[in-house]
């Protein structure tokens, strides 16, 4: 009984990281380029009384031993990378990704982030830049006299000037990584590379299995709400359920404390 209070308390434990993470998903459903996340479990270690496969004192083998788990623990958050809807929007810099890859930011400490908001814009140094102004890379200057700004799917951009004359000012280019899951999440739509995650590749649009740009568009988050509801839910019976194995364990160890010798 003494067992069932303490895996049931890893139970109540692990349901509660599962709805901070759900509670997280939901805050950000309206966050530009945000990517969910899950929580995984596994199982804690066995007692093991006695194993399968082991001989019985009357020379007979056990089809089946007796092992009793001692609960079970988030063993990581996974972010999940799946596509999000698109938004138009017709701004000239609003950038979605459709597809695999990242945008390159300078993260202003001469190491690069990575993220999928591609809602961008110009700081007074004509210099195309994140909502912190945080630089795009590699840098984008945009010619004074600009009437238009087109970006195609390949991120090749061009500048018209007044006179209707166009000239290719810069080249887009989108890092992908061989396990994304394993970014680490710094907050501001920032991503940041490590070990589990490996090195970016680095190269053009539409090449080499990464996506292409689309201009005008925004990707949202990729949240279902029903989908969180529905883990919400869930999540919350699975924590009064443990909650209900502590409170009947508590109950035999009472009537257990209140045996009488007659």
């Amino acid at each position: 009984m003494i067992r069932s209070l303490y895996t049931a308390a890893t139970g109540m434990a692990a349901q509660q990281i599962d709805q901070d993470v759900i509670a997280n998903n939901l805050a950000n459903v309206n966050t530009t380029g945000f990517k969910k996340s899950r929580a995984n479990f596994q199982d804690l270690m066995y007692q093991v009384y006695s194993k399968a496969g082991a001989t019985s004192s009357t020379g007979v083998q056990l089809p089946a031993g007796i092992e009793i788990g001692m609960g079970a623990k988030n063993i990581s958050t996974q972010k999940i990378f799946s596509q999000g809807d698109y938004q138009q929007t017709g701004n000239t810099f609003d950038l979605a990704i459709e597809g695999d890859g990242f945008f390159q930011i300078d993260d202003g400490n001469g190491g690069t982030a990575y993220t999928r908001a591609g809602n961008f814009k110009i700081n007074k140094n004509s210099l195309v830049c994140n909502s912190e102004g945080l630089l795009l890379v590699p840098n984008l200057t945009v010619p004074t006299g600009s009437v238009t700004i087109t970006i195609d799917k390949s991120g090749q951009v061009n500048s018209t000037d007044s006179k209707g004359v166009t000239t290719q000012i810069g080249q887009l280019q989108l890092a992908t990584f061989i396990n994304p899951a394993g970014l680490s999440s710094i907050g501001r739509n920032l991503y940041t590379k490590t070990d589990a995650s490996g090195e970016a590749t680095v190269g053009n649009p539409n090449l080499d299995g990464r996506g292409t740009i689309s201009q005008g568009y925004l990707e949202l988050s990729n949240v279902n709400l029903i989908d969180e509801m529905v883990k919400m839910i869930t999540g919350q019976r699975a924590y009064e359920i443990n909650s209900k194995s502590i409170q009947t364990a508590d109950s035999m160890l009472g009537v257990v404390n209140n045996l009488k010798r007659s």
